[in-house]
């Protein structure tokens, strides 16, 4: 399931598909949902359809138990490079966690005949080619999230306020609305640690 699009929004919204009126706010919208949710939660949620190539430390990256800490989530692994040049078996090494994407760490298995190494200089020594992401799809509940914060954007937009006033006592308080709280509610369990 492919992030959301202006289209998803229309037809949450009610909004007749063949109308064209409003497709290049939506469109703003969207992109602006999407990476309101991604800063909160930590993360990015649907990894590129491509592989690419981050580099790791051989020894700042390595923690006591010999875990290759990953400082993103991992939706795949394509190839995993030691710092002499190896290609590590896929047989070589298990993931964290074991069974299921993203993943944030790998270790050498102990009967694997290699460790982490390097030739050179430790730093960016080790390569992991794959797809950086939460999944490789968008998570249905945060696709829903997304066209709910649109199209909450969306209705903002012919709103008279955007702010909450409360009477706390005697005083009176204006409180921004921000992300409704059925968003937070879905996100909230996304949301990644640093």
């Amino acid at each position: 399931m492919a992030y959301p699009t202006y289209s998803d929004v229309k037809v949450y919204r009610g909004i007749a598909v063949a109308s064209t009126k409003d497709d290049a706010l939506l469109t703003i919208l969207v992109a602006a949902a999407k990476q309101q949710i991604e800063t909160y939660c930590h993360r990015t949620f649907e990894a590129s359809a491509t592989a690419s190539t981050k580099h790791f430390d051989a020894i700042r990256d390595i923690d006591n138990e010999g875990y290759l800490l990953i400082s993103e989530d991992l939706a795949s692994i394509s190839a995993i490079t030691n710092g002499d040049g190896v290609v590590i078996a896929e047989t070589d090494y298990v993931t964290a966690p074991s069974n299921h994407a993203p993943y944030y760490a790998i270790k050498l298995k102990q009967g694997a005949s290699t460790r982490w190494t390097h030739t050179d200089s430790p730093e960016n020594a080790i390569a992991i080619n794959g797809k950086w992401g939460y999944a490789t799809t968008c998570p249905a509940d945060i696709k829903q999230a997304i066209v709910r914060l649109t199209a909450y954007m969306y209705a903002q937009k012919d709103a008279s306020s955007f702010d909450t006033t409360m009477f706390p006592g005697e005083g009176v308080m204006t409180v921004p609305s921000g992300i409704p709280k059925d968003v937070l509610q879905i996100i909230d369990g996304y949301k990644r640690l640093r």
